[in-house]
């Protein structure tokens, strides 16, 4: 089993080292975010369908000018590429957020059932995989892109600096204390805005925050529920907390969150329980995101099999990569995977 950060499944390193990565020389990133390169009339109106240019981004590293409509958009984000996606702009490169099977093509993080129609034929280049100590600068600047999210990230300073050379670059929200901490709706209209789709990004948001609380309308008993989303990792119970978007996703449909996690999660987006600690998971409700192998190993954890919970059926094993892949829609919580993810989630817990 590894760690990912959508969920836990591939080793996830903190990016600090950025800084140590390839120095790239002044002549490759002059002047890059300019090339318009041979992008056709049609891809230029679509770009600029919507919003007027251009629009400053207040981010955590500072604020960002967006002369025009982009064209070449390169996400760093681990899920920001689908919030792009949404507004029907294709990045021209994106971060491998799930380990793709070797020799496996088209890559899997362009086939999710939320995602598969938008990619279409196009091909993103990879600019980083899921484990990878930092974004690949030379692959970003060779892709000549006019602007760079980086908002589902957690860049540094220095990493910032450096994709500012290359582009206008985008931070994660002002307001987001710890990275990945931040509400997805605010992630989608921090994009939106960079994108000049402000308004249409209200609109998606108020159609998703209008399925939720249809759930929560629909499933009033689960307002009387504790719950906590976990997966199984090194040997370990690992639940997310709440301000996880995994977490934000079951209080979005009406649970109440075991917030003791929050506690000894110590600003992470989740934590691995000792085994005296494991009563921390023993709530109404659990939600369990792994694939079969981990699923069938945690299940053979005493400690967890011993749950009142998971004794009384109250349970929801949901296969993240595998299959319906219902965990990485949750685990992603963009604007394209959320009405998904929304739908599987309830169903799961009725």
């Amino acid at each position: 089993m590894f760690l990912h950060r959508t969920t836990l499944v591939k080793p996830w390193r903190r990016l600090a080292g950025m800084a140590a990565a390839a120095t790239l020389g002044v002549g490759l990133l002059a002047g890059c975010g300019s090339d318009s390169g041979s992008e056709s009339s049609d891809d230029t109106t679509a770009a600029a369908a919507a919003g007027a240019f251009p629009v400053t981004v207040e981010h955590a590293f500072g604020s960002t000018k967006v002369e025009k409509a982009p064209k070449r958009v390169v996400s760093v984000g681990y899920t920001d590429d689908q919030t792009i996606l949404a507004f029907g702009i294709k990045p021209v490169g994106m971060v491998d957020q799930y380990p793709n099977p070797a020799g496996q093509s088209p890559d899997i993080n362009t086939q999710w059932p939320w995602v598969k129609d938008k990619w279409g034929d196009t091909k993103p280049e990879v600019i980083m995989k899921n484990g990878d100590s930092g974004p690949n600068y030379e692959k970003i600047a060779a892709l000549r892109p006019d602007l760079i999210i980086a908002v589902y990230s957690e860049i540094d300073q220095a990493a910032y600096d450096k994709l500012s050379r290359i582009a206008p670059t985008v931070g994660r929200t002002k307001a987001e204390k710890e990275p990945f901490s931040a509400p997805w709706q605010d992630n989608a209209l921090h994009i939106a805005k960079a994108l000049g789709k402000a308004e249409e990004g209200e609109k998606m948001v108020d159609d998703i925050q209008g399925q939720l609380d249809a759930a929560k309308k629909a499933h009033p008993a689960f307002a009387g529920q504790t719950a906590v989303v976990l997966s199984w990792y090194k040997d370990s119970v690992a639940p997310f907390t709440s301000t996880d978007v995994r977490g934000r996703l079951v209080t979005g449909i009406g649970f109440k969150y075991q917030t003791e996690i929050d506690k000894i999660a110590d600003g992470n987006f989740y934590t691995q329980l000792s085994p005296e600690r494991v009563d921390l998971v023993d709530v109404d409700r659990i939600f369990v995101i792994n694939d079969k192998a981990d699923t069938a190993a945690l299940k053979k954890f005493k400690l967890f099999s011993n749950l009142d919970a998971v004794k009384n059926g109250k349970v929801s094993y949901l296969l993240d990569s595998e299959g319906p892949a219902v965990g990485a829609a949750i685990s992603q919580g963009t604007l394209l995977s959320m009405p998904y993810a929304i739908d599987e989630l309830v169903k799961s817990a009725e």
